[in-house]
């Protein structure tokens, strides 16, 4: 692949780039991350990711500029001489692409495919707009070689997604995604975050993932009403809300230390306290849905149990004795919903060069197989 400097942008040929970013479990502290509470207040989040991704291929093999969303099965084609300034569906890959190419490429449009899929659904709780939205910056950022680290990548995605597209939300899913693994978040004014990494024992992660149960409600159609009333309890001073908030960052420090310690007891109550503390911060975090699954999942022997994301739908996270946790599976998915487990992962966004190989390769390889 041949990638050359020309009068400051940059000229390619059949190049493909793929990256990937994990998406990530809320722990605690949720909801602390969103301005202006985080501007004024300051915001601690925990939160760890997982084996589920967001992932970008970039194909300069191209003659127009193509963007396609695999999982949603949206596509849109335009020319590079003419090429709009806003897209009807995929608002987020057209900003991710004119964004990138302002600032790192001179400007100078390029056709190229850009596609990508995620394996959660927007809304539902895991963060996966904003893991998708940094995948694709890690992308151009491998193309264009412009060596950010994880910081910038989750920078460039905040601003993409927090104030080009005017997006409602917080900053911890960004950083999640750029850094990787059991993250302590302290947010500031702005979407900066400051990443503190926790040092996790071996014994203590493998006790909590073989005892989590995650049960998909559906997608959340109430996140941004949940946020939009988040943000007006703290402009008004809602003293319950306010208060509430200000217990999710006390419940995050107790979090941080019962994980450290590996306090299993402390964790489970830290859970239920923030569930608690999370409800009260805006009157439609919770429903009669989340509230059966709650109550399904605690009969047949969980023992704590929340959201994940913002509410209103998304993923539940419930703790369980790993000797009943089929048990709870099974009652969850009577009620119609998606079960599943998971494992936690300790590294961030990556990408690679997809290499396609020569016709003499292609030969060594398959003489190389049946040799095998």
């Amino acid at each position: 692949y041949v990638l050359s400097r020309k009068e400051d942008s940059f000229e390619f040929f059949k190049m493909k780039v793929r990256s990937r970013a994990p998406l990530r479990l809320g722990i605690c502290g949720g909801g602390t991350d969103v301005s202006p509470y985080c501007d004024e207040h300051g915001g601690l989040v925990l939160n760890a990711t997982i084996d589920k991704y967001a992932y970008c291929t970039l194909d300069t093999d191209a003659d127009d500029v193509k963007f396609e969303a695999t999982d949603l099965q949206i596509s849109e084609a335009y020319s590079v001489s003419d090429f709009p300034n806003s897209s009807k569906q995929l608002k987020l890959h057209h900003a991710v692409y004119l964004y990138m190419i302002e600032k790192y490429n001179n400007g100078k449009l390029i056709p190229l495919k850009m596609t990508t899929s995620c394996d959660a659904p927007i809304g539902s709780g895991l963060g996966s707009s904003s893991t998708l939205v940094v995948a694709m910056i890690k992308a151009f950022d491998h193309l264009f070689k412009a060596a950010l680290d994880d910081y910038g990548i989750a920078r460039e995605a905040f601003f993409v997604e927090r104030v080009i597209c005017g997006l409602n939300g917080g900053c911890q899913d960004q950083y999640a995604a750029a850094f990787g693994g059991f993250n302590l978040l302290d947010c500031r004014c702005g979407g900066n975050v400051i990443v503190n990494p926790l040092r996790i024992s071996k014994e203590v992660l493998l006790e909590l993932e073989s005892s989590i149960v995650l049960y998909f409600t559906g997608v959340s159609r109430e996140s941004a009403k949940i946020i939009d009333e988040q943000k007006k309890n703290v402009v008004d001073s809602n003293k319950e809300a306010l208060a509430a908030l200000d217990n999710l960052k006390k419940e995050t420090r107790i979090m941080k230390d019962a994980l450290l310690l590996g306090n299993f007891d402390c964790i489970v109550d830290s859970i239920n306290r923030s569930w608690e503390s999370k409800k009260k911060s805006a009157s439609v975090i919770s429903n009669e849905v989340i509230n059966h699954a709650m109550n399904v999942a605690f009969n047949a022997g969980a023992k704590a149990g929340k959201v994940s994301g913002a509410g209103g739908g998304g993923f539940m996270l419930f703790i369980v004795q790993n000797e009943i946790r089929d048990r709870v599976l099974r009652e969850l998915k009577a009620l119609g919903g998606l079960t599943t487990t998971c494992h936690f992962t300790k590294s961030g966004v990556t990408s690679w060069e997809v290499r396609k190989g020569s016709k003499n390769e292609e030969l060594y390889a398959r003489n190389f197989a049946k040799f095998c």
